[in-house]
């Protein structure tokens, strides 16, 4: 990679040199800038992006040297000074350029804040620290049962979350949520460096922080974002506290305990208690899978968006893809959370993930295949590559979760032969499960403890001897729930969430994608297919196809607000959702009636 970064420099500066020549017509100038751009930027991109995919397949010592070669070369290019003073001579006489040509500049300027070239020491120290830290989260065994000469028994993480989906032992499921927070102690000093790096690249800038950075991509300030998050949680409080508690007493139930006043981490189906599987009875879909494979789950997913009109995926995407679980005894380590990828920003789209039959990957492969839909929607001759993303960042997550949302409808389900026709379904409880499993109990986590202690950490400079303590304190704040013990700064419980080491202070991304999607859900269900939303069905449903492309192929060439106002009628807001809802805010009303709701 050295070699690479040797060979292209020299060509690079003469072209940068040619590039500064004076012209009369500004849009010339800027359109003759943004060639040469492109032109060595979707190469060291697509360098980059494969070191990535390997890294992240299989995870060795090599594989993470190179990813850190890959992105010290892609960081000098999007980072150069000489790349950023034309850009904002550019943008200087942005009057006289079209709206277009103005993103595109804006987009070159946000990238070259994370890597800023005037600080060249700092950015190379930060993509070093990020490959070293994923490379430690990625290829972490996490050790069930430990002995005298080491680890006598480990576990996986997909082990971890089945044992907490599906385990009545509660002191099994305590010491498999403990076993789950192992990694934290050996991730929290590079996290420390991490949040120094990022935020002396940011301030470089003239950022105030890596966070304002990070909120800046949506035109906003932190302060504005925050607020968003703050209204949202106050909107959905009530029916959270009405889930909380109705929880609370079921569990206390399930397990023989008495009602608790906050939930204990790991009475609950996940290892953040980001979702609640398993509240209801009766809801679980995963007997349902058990004839199926692997590979019909991935399969089924794509004929979704085919029977919608859109094209099968490219053949490369199978080829290159790496879809399911190891083998036991492998010897290949890779990331097992899913993720898609595009990798040269046109066809080159790749998915990562560890499919198994069960009713969470099927919901999964239509989430991720939403992702990839996307990258092949935008990735078209009237949208230029710096443009090639979703219309906002949390736009590309509500995609995946519009479909996750059709995909877990009952219509679809019969349709497909998963629900047997003779099978009967409780509506509300499926509802209500949804809610639990997916929605509301989400946005306390993503909108509150996530995007909270984020700022906390980048804006605030949170002290180290304080992480675990606002960490607890946050998920006792927003979500009700505490840990089965006391957890004091010998543990670094955040750093366990992948997000915080390799996709940092964008969490407020999922909760607005939740927003999103169920306004474009609802829009979808009440003035297209014109069904009850909890009760419809897009499969096969051209015109859902058409408006859905329609939306995807835009990419970022328009603003995230002017997109949803345009396709939904309405500014987001959870009104979308809690009307979606509204039969479970009903339902538990009549249920909690005599109990104490909420944890405060």
């Amino acid at each position: 990679m050295k070699y690479y970064v040797k060979i292209i420099w020299p060509v690079f500066l003469l072209v940068l040199w040619g590039c500064q020549s004076p012209r009369q017509n500004p849009k010339q100038e800027a359109n003759a800038f943004l060639t040469f751009y492109d032109s060595l930027y979707q190469p060291l991109y697509y360098v980059a992006a494969k070191a990535e995919w390997k890294a992240s397949t299989d995870v060795t010592p090599e594989h993470t040297g190179l990813r850190i070669g890959a992105n010290d070369a892609f960081a000098v290019f999007i980072g150069n000074p000489v790349i950023i003073r034309k850009t904002q001579a550019l943008l200087a006489d942005s009057v006289s350029l079209d709206d277009l040509t103005v993103r595109q500049l804006k987009e070159i300027l946000l990238a070259a804040a994370s890597y800023p070239g005037i600080i060249p020491d700092i950015v190379a120290q930060r993509v070093a620290a990020e490959a070293k830290q994923s490379a430690l989260l990625d290829g972490f065994e996490y050790c069930l049962e430990p002995g005298t000469w080491g680890c006598q028994k480990t576990i996986t993480p997909n082990q971890i979350d089945e044992i907490l989906a599906t385990s009545r032992d509660l002191n099994e499921r305590k010491h498999v949520w403990e076993v789950s927070k192992q990694v934290g102690p050996a991730l929290k000093p590079g996290l420390i460096e991490l949040r120094k790096l990022r935020n002396e690249v940011a301030r470089a800038m003239g950022f105030n922080s890596f966070f304002d950075l990070q909120v800046a991509d949506y035109g906003m300030s932190v302060g504005e974002m925050m607020q968003l998050m703050q209204e949202t949680l106050e909107q959905t409080r009530p029916l959270y506290e009405q889930l909380h508690t109705y929880t609370k007493y079921v569990l206390a139930k399930r397990y023989g305990r008495e009602v608790p006043k906050m939930i204990p981490a790991h009475w609950l189906g996940n290892r953040w208690s980001q979702a609640w599987p398993g509240i209801v009875e009766g809801v679980d879909l995963d007997p349902l899978f058990k004839s199926k494979s692997a590979e019909w789950i991935v399969q089924q997913a794509e004929r979704f968006y085919t029977s919608l009109g859109f094209p099968e995926l490219p053949a490369s995407f199978w080829e290159k893809s790496d879809l399911y679980q190891l083998p036991p005894g492998s010897t290949r380590k890779k990331n097992t959370h899913a993720s898609a990828w595009h990798l040269d920003l046109d066809k080159d789209v790749r998915s990562l993930m560890s499919v198994v039959p069960n009713y969470r990957w099927f919901e999964t492969t239509h989430h991720e295949l939403g992702h990839i839909y996307y990258y092949l929607a935008y990735s078209n001759p009237s949208v230029p590559l710096l443009l090639r993303g979703g219309a906002n960042r949390a736009f590309h997550e509500a995609v995946g979760d519009l479909i996750s949302i059709a995909a877990r409808q009952i219509p679809y389900l019969r349709e497909i032969g998963i629900l047997p026709p003779d099978m009967k379904i409780d509506r509300t409880q499926w509802l209500l499960n949804e809610a639990l499993d997916n929605a509301v109990v989400f946005m306390p986590w993503s909108a509150g403890v996530m995007s909270h202690w984020e700022r906390d950490l980048y804006e605030e400079n949170l002290s180290p001897d304080k992480f675990n303590q606002r960490w607890w304190k946050y998920v006792e704040k927003f979500q009700g729930v505490e840990p089965p013990e006391p957890r004091g700064e010998e543990f670094c419980d955040p750093a366990t969430k992948t997000h915080i080491n390799d996709d940092p202070a964008q969490y407020y991304d999922y909760a607005l994608a939740y927003l999103i999607k169920y306004q474009l859900h609802m829009y979808i269900a009440k003035n297209i297919l014109k069904q009850d939303p909890h009760n419809c069905n897009y499969y096969g449903n051209r015109e859902v196809g058409t408006w859905l492309w329609d939306l995807l192929k835009l990419g970022k060439t328009k603003d995230w607000r002017t997109v949803i106002r345009e396709k939904t009628g309405e500014d987001i807001s959870p009104k979308a959702m809690l009307e979606y809802f509204q039969p479970v805010m009903d339902y538990l009303q009549e249920v909690n009636k005599g109990r104490t709701i909420g944890w405060e």
